[in-house]
């Protein structure tokens, strides 16, 4: 039996539409996770595909939390420990390992590997364009690894909005439009990173930080997703403020320019 209430007079409560209105920032606040990876992979396909494989990973994304949504009681099960270990290290006593924390595990470790191999593979140089004959495996591929990542991000989501509010009306809702912002912004948002190296290198960083907080939520340990957002915000106003410096000096006169930023 479902955890959740059906009903849809609760759009008509102050309740109900406060509730709306809050999951559906936290719901869009939490899709730059997804945005920001489905764009770091869209990258590396040719320009042809890469709104389709965006269109298809978000759609997934979609799908995937209102499945999830849906499956109230196997979604509040995951919360319950499968098995115990430790105690380890600096651990009192062991503690229970539930489906959530294999899911964060596991999303954590591939987000942390995903990140790094491409921070290496920017720093290096050792991006290599598709060629006709894999093309298609490459987009495969992609769309695999996206969907992986949405299962782990879906489930976050869906965890934090049981937690807000037992109307799944109110939910379904706040997630369509979520979702819907995320398509409308992911467009312009992955054009940015590509065209400025520098970002796409803050977004590489953002992901291992998601992958090590994962990590860390998996093993019992809770960062205030707050601090973490915060951060990511006070991050991007230091690049933004940087990007505006090296637009005023590219735009200055030569001779008026300083040494580092002459030819």
């Amino acid at each position: 039996m479902s955890v959740f209430s059906p009903s849809m007079e609760v759009f008509l409560t102050a309740d109900g539409i406060g509730a709306l209105l809050t999951l559906t920032v936290l719901e869009i606040v939490l899709g730059i996770d997804n945005i920001i990876f489905i764009s770091i992979l869209v990258g590396k396909l040719p320009e042809k595909d890469q709104g389709r494989a965006r269109t298809i990973g978000l759609s997934l994304a979609l799908v995937l939390r209102i499945a999830f949504l849906a499956a109230a009681t196997w979604i509040a099960g995951l919360t319950q420990p499968l098995f115990e270990v430790g105690p380890y290290l600096a651990m009192d006593a062991a503690f229970g390992v539930s489906g959530r924390d294999v899911i964060m595990l596991s999303g954590g470790l591939f987000l942390l590997a995903k990140a790094t191999t491409e921070l290496y593979s920017k720093l290096e140089g050792a991006e290599e364009g598709q060629g006709n004959g894999t093309a298609r495996r490459a987009f495969g591929l992609l769309i695999v690894q996206i969907i992986l990542l949405d299962i782990v991000f879906s489930i976050d989501s869906v965890i934090t909005a049981v937690g807000l509010t037992q109307h799944l009306p109110v939910m379904i809702v706040a997630v369509l439009v979520a979702v819907g912002v995320m398509m409308a912004s992911a467009g312009g948002i992955s054009r940015f990173i590509h065209r400025h190296p520098s970002v796409k290198i803050l977004a590489l960083a953002f992901l291992m930080m998601i992958g090590m907080v994962l990590l860390l939520e998996g093993l019992h340990t809770h960062i205030p997703k707050g601090y973490v957002y915060f951060a990511m915000a006070f991050s991007v106003a230091v690049e933004a403020l940087n990007m505006r410096l090296r637009a005023k000096k590219e735009a200055a006169p030569v001779e008026l320019r300083t040494p580092e930023y002459r030819d």
